[in-house]
């Protein structure tokens, strides 16, 4: 006999199915195979007693800090782990318990029916000179050359922009992006592209965006969140997919001392408060997909708990897109140029897709089709 130690394995109904398990046995066992971790945040002194008993009595987890039993104080943040069976039975467990228990139950609930979708790749072009990385820079014919080379690359979507949104750009009239975009989107209209790949705008100027949507774009990238309600009224109008992305402060002052009580608490807060003003105007939730902004008004470790912790972003259902190419952040890790960033672009990129990410925003479609192409023979 021998015996050797598994690797983390992401499809476990496939494994187990080739090893002949009998299909009863599947979906039970398959649940077992998956550990899952859930951060409590403020949860009142006598559910986590409740919970902690809970959770052992079947043999799960609440790891809490000392003095709970005690009940020093009112409330205490928490670590509750367990298979994702032992998470189905305390989503109905505590049910029936008070202090707050309902709603954990109903919360664990959400988070083990999310779904999985697709991994697409939308590569950037930019219409503007100013982008933080040169080689996004393109105009008109060229511009439409890159477009049909990164399409033949396998990028899935394109994503099309006019105005720089790096830390410290300054704002732009809404004549001169449109003036800028127009020519790429008469092309791309007049060449029927959108049959090849899905269009996105990079925009929040309702003139520009309506412009792209009426040139065959379908998707509008909107890096103030939705916080416009004439952007999600284009949406709908037009049939349109929304990206709302986290972004504190403007291009502007964003990166100006960032701070957070708990960048993951408020990104998802902004989410649900502005999926629910979406749902409100009209823009039904499949059509709605989230962006946590990756150097949008966040420190290096904001960055890396968002991307640590995407998983998460998951329980609201709608595809999450990553956009960390060659950011800042790179070079905040290990010194390099925005030119030298690749390698740690696919480094963030890859682990954002393990950890749910759908979409990826990149400026190197070849490389990230490989890329991920290999992570999925790997899982």
């Amino acid at each position: 006999m021998k015996i050797y130690q598994l690797g983390h394995i992401t499809d476990k109904k496939a494994a187990l199915k080739a090893l002949n398990v009998e299909s009863g046995g599947v979906d039970i066992m398959a649940k077992k195979m998956e550990l899952l971790h859930f951060f409590i945040k403020d949860l009142k002194t006598p559910a986590a007693n409740i919970l902690k008993q809970d959770a052992l009595s079947i043999g799960a987890e609440l790891a809490v800090p000392g003095g709970v039993i005690l009940c020093e104080k009112p409330t205490y943040d928490c670590i509750l782990m367990g298979t994702r069976k032992h998470m189905e039975i305390l989503s109905k467990k505590e049910l029936p318990q008070p202090f707050g228990l309902k709603t954990v139950a109903r919360e664990l609930k959400k988070f083990l029916s999310t779904k999985n979708y697709p991994v697409q790749i939308m590569g950037v072009i930019n219409a503007n000179d100013d982008s933080f990385f040169s080689g996004s820079r393109f105009k008109a014919e060229d511009a439409i050359r890159e477009i049909k080379e990164m399409i033949d690359k396998g990028a899935g979507i394109i994503d099309v922009g006019a105005v720089s949104s790096r830390p410290g750009a300054d704002e732009v009239s809404a004549e001169e992006e449109l003036s800028r975009i127009q020519p790429i989107c008469d092309i791309i209209k007049a060449e029927k592209l959108y049959e090849e790949a899905t269009f996105s705008v990079d925009s929040y100027t309702p003139i520009v965006v309506e412009y792209a949507l009426k040139s065959g774009f379908t998707l509008i990238n909107d890096i103030t969140g939705a916080s416009a309600d004439a952007l999600i009224q284009l949406a709908v109008k037009y049939d349109a997919r929304l990206c709302i992305m986290h972004m504190k402060g403007t291009p502007k002052t964003m990166q100006k001392d960032p701070h957070y009580e708990d960048v993951m608490v408020e990104v998802s807060d902004f989410f649900e408060a502005r999926i629910e003003k979406c749902e409100a105007l009209g823009l039904e939730r499949k059509n709605i997909i989230l962006d946590v902004g990756i150097g949008f008004g966040k420190t290096l470790e904001h960055n890396l708990t968002l991307i640590r912790n995407m998983a998460h972003f998951k329980v609201f259902g709608c595809e999450l897109l990553v956009g960390a190419s060659r950011k800042s952040m790179i070079h905040k890790i290990s010194t390099s140029t925005p030119e030298q960033r690749l390698p740690g672009t696919l480094a963030i990129h890859l682990k954002a897709v393990e950890n749910g990410a759908s979409i990826v925003r990149c400026h190197d479609v070849a490389e990230h089709q490989q890329a991920l192409a290999v992570l999925r023979a790997m899982l």
